[in-house]
Parts: C-alpha cells; structure tokens; sequence
C-alpha cells in the first residue's frame, strides 16, 4: 500500500461527495425505478447536479446557511423547491405529497449542520414545527426510507450531537448572531470526504488535518492510503474537482 496526501476546499469537498452519492446501489435503484427526494442544501445542489448531469441554480438550492453574519433562512420566494424524482424523471409535487407513497426501496437526501464522532449527523431547525426533517423523518424511519446524508468534514464537531440537542433550542437563548436554531441527531448513510474517496476509488482515507486561509477555510486535508491504481483514481478523481468555485448566496 502506498500514500498520498490531499487537501480539498468546502466546495471541492462538496463536489467529490455529489459525485459519491450518485455511485451508491440505493440511489442508482431508485433513480431508475423508484423515487428519490433531494431537499435543499448547499451539499445537495452538488448532489443533485451529479444525478441530473446538468447545473443548477446552486446559490438558490438551500433553506438554512451560515454566513459571516451568522446563521440564516434563505426566504421561501428566493429559493428552489426540492427536487423530486421518480423513475429518472423530475416530477412536480411538494414533498408532503409524495411521503407517504415512499418505500423501503426509495431515497431521502438531506444534508446536515454537524456531524460527530459516532457518526450521527445534526441537522439545524428553524421553523417552529420542526421544518422539512421534523416532518418527514418520522415516515422515513417507520418505512425504512433509505436516508443519505451528504455533509463535508468541515461540519465535524468535537462532542456528540446528542448532548448538545437538548441544550439547543428556538427559545431557549436569548441572543443570538443570525437567527436561533434547535438542532436534531438525525441517523443514516452518511457520506462525507472519507466515505467518498473509498465510494469513488477503493482507498481509504483519514483527516491529518483542517482549516486554512486565503480561500481555503473549512478545508480538510486527507491522507489516503490504496494500491497504485486506487492512488491513481484519487489524484484522477482530486483533479477533477480542483477550483470548483465557492456557493454564494444573495441575501439582499
């Protein structure tokens, strides 16, 4: 076995995971015969370019963000819907429709806000009633649904989603830059850098390290670790993806 080392931005990072989520059995089974849910999320837009081979509108396919200001809902006249598909084709209905015809053979794809140690992902909420997540996860775990969640390493938080969920909460804090959020430990198949380098070539790769400056906040830097013809895929692969551009979202 031999190594390399790689070091990929939030936005590289997020289209290295589109092209993963893609490649799962679940998600190519679903496209062709089933249906699949992509609710809005800056990890998704990349996830669903992938799946429908065309760009998208990416700076209006999300709901909640983090900008510099803080944390922030993009308002609903401003953004794309959900992107449902059913048997390869876009059809258009709301989620709520199409929930309860969902099957254990069908795919939900919801990015997330953090994900920990253990696995378990964290997603933010900042409507009243629990927002897309609060509405569907009920129905997605009785049935079965396969749930995917795409979410960059840049998302990783040292504690674990479970003990933070209970202190957070719309009304609990009394100050706050952006608007307040609850937060939901949330399980599936989460796919992040790691998972998608070994998805999309075979190797497998762990974090030595995060961070940077002049555009590369949020980075993850990755040794990778696979035979010459998987070392081969990755740098193919890291190539490819190497200066996709940042999401921007207009606020104004």
């Amino acid at each position: 076995m031999a190594h390399i080392q790689v070091t990929l931005t939030p936005s590289e990072s997020k289209r290295l995971i589109g092209m993963a989520v893609t490649k799962l059995p679940e998600v190519r089974k679903a496209f062709k015969n089933g249906t699949i849910i992509i609710c809005v999320g800056t990890t998704n837009a990349y996830v669903a370019e992938e799946l429908l081979g065309r760009n998208i509108e990416r700076g209006r396919f999300v709901a909640g963000v983090i900008i510099p200001k803080g944390t922030y809902v993009l308002p609903a006249e401003k953004r794309l819907k959900e992107i449902i598909i059913r048997r390869g084709k876009i059809i258009d209905t709301k989620i709520d429709d199409v929930l309860q015809e969902l099957t254990s053979s069908d795919v939900f794809i919801k990015g997330a806000n953090a994900i920990d140690a253990t696995g378990t992902a964290g997603v933010f909420m900042a409507g009243h009633k629990g927002g897309t997540i609060g509405r569907a996860l009920g129905t997605i775990m009785s049935r079965g649904v396969n749930l995917i969640i795409p979410v960059g390493l840049e998302k990783f938080i040292p504690g674990p989603v479970k003990d933070v969920a209970p202190l957070a909460g719309m009304d609990k804090v009394t100050f706050s830059t952006g608007t307040p959020v609850g937060i939901m430990p949330v399980h599936g198949k989460v796919i992040t850098e790691l998972e998608a380098i070994q998805i999309l070539s075979g190797a497998e790769a762990v974090v030595m390290g995060k961070g940077g400056v002049s555009g590369a906040e949020g980075a993850v830097t990755l040794l990778v670790r696979g035979t010459p013809k998987q070392l081969r895929e990755v740098r193919r692969l890291v190539k490819s993806v190497k200066g996709e551009s940042s999401l921007t979202i207009e606020t104004d």
